[in-house]
């Protein structure tokens, strides 16, 4: 398993409607997040920042996050998502949500 932490900002005049969204994620998006090995993901946010952690169990992320990304709800649902988000001047290239670098964990 693999843990991920991730950031991206949020547009502030967005926020709850981002978070309406979020109450209630569409059932296919969420089919397709497990379908991909992604397990205990969690969204936080903070001062116009969203911060998502999550754990990955499977053996190909490239693979999984392909697949994710081709399929048509889950795309549907980026669509909704993506003008809500702010993506860091600082992301990797190809990144849209910012990677982090794991300091320090505790089991």
């Amino acid at each position: 398993m693999k843990r991920f932490g991730q950031i991206i900002g949020v547009d502030p005049q967005q926020f709850e409607k981002y978070k309406k969204y979020h109450a209630a994620v569409w059932p296919e998006v969420l089919e397709m997040i497990t379908a991909c090995n992604i397990r205990n993901y969690s969204i936080y946010h903070k001062d116009g920042l969203l911060f998502a952690y999550m754990e990955y169990i499977g053996e190909n992320f490239a693979a999984d996050m392909a697949k994710m990304a081709a399929d048509p709800k889950t795309l549907e649902w980026w669509d909704v998502m993506m003008p809500m988000q702010k993506p860091r001047d600082t992301r990797a290239d190809g990144e849209w949500w910012a990677n982090m670098e794991e300091v320090f964990h505790l089991d």
